[in-house]
């Protein structure tokens, strides 16, 4: 049974101006930890509308309007930067791609609780509602998950909606914290607490983009006029402002990068363009790309990625099904999330490779599944079944 919740929270109060933002945030950098969520809109822009924080203490709850007339964030970026303050999170990776934005440096230190959920045993990816049902055992209300959150005036509803994100969240943390300690598992989190404290995480090399796409293609000219285009795309998407997809659909870069149009006709004619873009400032851009792309020397044309391509090889299906067996079972037996354990990238090259050089055969991951992986494969392990159950029987 999911332990009782805690009832009793402060009333959230609503700051909207830069005087109290500076007093509220004085007084959390006394504290050891707080919790912080926000609240934006991306629709129809790059970069996300930053609409509100919440930030919460041991006795306290705010729910900053940061679209609020003259409001000056420098003391939220402060508090952010206080390495002396724990900043608690939940599913962090869109909040810390703001602050990156605004500040222009990562909140620390850092811990995010979707994370911990998942070396916990909760599940893969599991949901702030969710996680706070099984540890806490109280409900949230989902009734203003899709509200506009740039409008204004905020209704009393959806300020404690919002404030219901950062509440909860404290006692989520310190209980998540508490089970980690008793069984050992804090350390596994290093890993992935590292990719979220990288600021490459939140700015990907544009040249690199490309991959993304996973082109099934090894003719080197077109995957090097993909590099440029979809370098071009991240950059001009970041200039104007709007997604990257709504600028350019993949499709249609693919298309280009196999046709290299040459002029505002021949790009037009590309499925997804219209002339309109092609003859703009955006379009015109793209033709210079392509124009510089299609002279870049064969020698620095990038090849497929590994494993990628016509002519890579594949792994045997059924093996990797038995791989994907194996991890499901080692990891109920640890109760720790599987795809913290190894990504489908990582089973594939298990399939293909000896002794691949991936995080599932490293540290904690080898000891929960790694070295079994490595036994199945060399026939010293099979898999049966027993009472309903994945056993693992060694030869």
């Amino acid at each position: 049974m999911a332990p009782a919740s805690r009832t009793e929270f402060p009333d959230p109060v609503l700051v909207t101006t830069t005087a109290e933002l500076d007093a509220v945030t004085a007084r959390l950098r006394r504290e050891p930890f707080i919790t912080i969520d926000t609240e934006f809109v991306r629709e129809r822009t790059y970069w996300p509308e930053l609409c509100l924080v919440q930030l919460a203490g041991a006795d306290e709850v705010v729910v900053v309007d940061t679209l609020a007339p003259g409001m000056d964030l420098t003391s939220l970026g402060e508090l952010l930067a206080d390495e002396g303050v724990i900043k608690v999170f939940h599913a962090a990776r869109q909040d810390l791609e703001i602050f990156l934005h605004l500040f222009d440096r990562l909140p620390q230190p850092l811990f995010d609780t979707q994370v911990a959920a998942m070396v916990a045993g909760y599940g893969d990816q599991v949901g702030y509602d969710n996680l706070v049902a099984s540890v806490v055992g109280a409900q949230i209300d989902k009734s203003h998950r899709f509200s506009d959150w740039a409008a204004r005036p905020l209704s009393a509803a959806q300020i404690n909606y919002a404030a219901a994100d950062v509440t909860y969240l404290r006692e989520v943390y310190q209980r998540l914290v508490a089970q980690l300690e008793r069984e050992g598992r804090l350390e596994w989190m290093t890993a992935e607490m590292d990719v979220l404290n990288s600021p490459a995480t939140f700015r990907p090399d544009p040249q690199t983009l490309w991959e993304r796409m996973r082109p099934r293609t090894s003719n080197r000219r077109m995957l090097g006029m993909l590099r440029a285009i979809a370098a071009w795309r991240e950059l001009e998407a970041q200039r104007v402002n709007v997604p990257r997809q709504r600028l350019v659909k993949d499709e249609s870069l693919m298309e280009i990068a196999a046709t290299a149009p040459g002029d505002v006709d021949a790009l037009a004619r590309v499925r997804g363009i219209s002339r309109g873009f092609a003859e703009g400032r955006s379009g015109q851009a793209l033709l210079e790309t392509i124009a510089t792309a299609r002279r870049e020397p064969d020698a620095s044309l990038p090849r497929p990625p590994k494993g990628r391509g016509k002519d890579a090889a594949r792994p045997s299906a059924a093996l990797v099904a038995m791989l994907k067996v194996l991890l499901a079972a080692c990891c109920e037996r640890h109760r720790v999330a599987p795809k913290l354990v190894a990504s489908a990238e990582d089973i594939d090259r298990l399939a293909l490779e000896d002794a691949p050089e991936i995080p599932a055969l490293q540290g904690w991951r080898r000891e929960v599944f790694g070295t079994q992986a490595l036994a199945l494969k060399s026939g010293e392990l099979t898999l049966g079944v027993a009472d309903g159950a994945i056993r693992l029987i060694r030869a």
